[in-house]
């Protein structure tokens, strides 16, 4: 029943994220040796959310809407949210003026206090989006209304029934994993377009090579070709990245994650002259040789 074969992995990962929950509640309190790997799979969670909205894992109608249940309560949101401020925004707009998650915001250059602000303020943009896809949804099909209502339902549901069992473990449980997600999720988007080139056609998008990363995270870190194909399949876009990676500007494509992180935010502000890549004049010459 499910479309794609690698989508196994996927739902190998939203069952060990639900077990872990459940045998962590029943404990009575957290584990330190299940809880970093809890958290840690809640990131990966927001990831499949992410793809599941892309490709639909399962051919059944039901079960996609099952499985964004499933993702919802460990993500933070419900998944159907994507669809107004990622598939119909930002795909569009693509960290263009109209993107209401564009980075950075409110500040006009990069730093530290951009990224962390950029998650509260990318989530508050970004409810004018979904609001006005639920109207639409009213005006012109009631039974996609209902079905994206429901998760709504089902996951403020779940978090006032968690809640009121014991608060306090479902504040450690749920409620932190999932903001914690959230954040990550809005934070590996700041990083694959801040400072690169929003009007070029290759190198509008940051990539992060790292086999880790890319075998936890569902191949996330390919982020241009993901543009590119929007509808592909997330296990196929290693070799789309593999075929159009000589297009894209070596400072777009990233070893390591974390060697980035701390690179932008901990160390450039520290060197005297390090600055942002200059991408513009290479975006242009790439871009002219290909339409040539």
């Amino acid at each position: 029943m499910l479309r794609h074969s690698a989508d196994w992995r996927s739902v190998l990962y939203l069952g060990v994220v639900t077990s872990l929950g459940t045998v962590q509640w029943n404990l009575g309190a957290w584990n330190p040796a299940l809880y970093a790997p809890y958290l840690g799979l809640f990131v990966a969670v927001a990831v499949i959310s992410h793809n599941h909205n892309h490709v639909s894992m399962w051919r059944s109608r039901t079960l996609n809407l099952i499985t964004n249940y499933v993702i919802s309560i460990h993500y933070g949101h419900p998944a159907i949210a994507w669809v107004p401020t990622h598939n119909q925004n930002h795909h569009k707009f693509n960290n263009r003026e109209g993107d209401t998650g564009r980075s950075p915001a409110v500040f006009r250059k990069n730093h530290l206090l951009a990224l962390l602000i950029y998650p509260t303020v990318t989530g508050i943009r970004q409810q004018a989006d979904v609001s006005r896809f639920f109207r639409d949804l009213w005006a012109r099909d009631r039974r996609g209304f209902f079905a994206a209502a429901s998760e709504y339902v089902v996951f403020f549901g779940f978090l006032a029934a968690v809640l009121w069992l014991d608060w306090r473990r479902a504040l450690v449980l749920y409620v932190l994993p999932q903001q914690f997600a959230l954040f990550m999720i809005q934070v590996f988007n700041y990083v694959q377009h801040v400072e690169a080139d929003a009007e070029s056609a290759w190198n509008h998008s940051r990539n992060f090579e790292s086999p880790m990363l890319n075998a936890l995270l569902f191949n996330n870190g390919y982020h241009t070709v993901h543009h590119l194909k929007p509808g592909l399949h997330w296990s196929l876009t290693p070799a789309l990245h593999a075929e159009h990676a000589p297009k894209i500007h070596s400072e777009l494509r990233v070893r390591s994650w974390w060697g980035y992180m701390a690179w932008t935010f901990l160390l450039r502000p520290l060197v005297p002259g390090a600055q942002a890549p200059s991408l513009a004049e290479a975006s242009s010459k790439v871009d002219a040789s290909l339409a040539a």
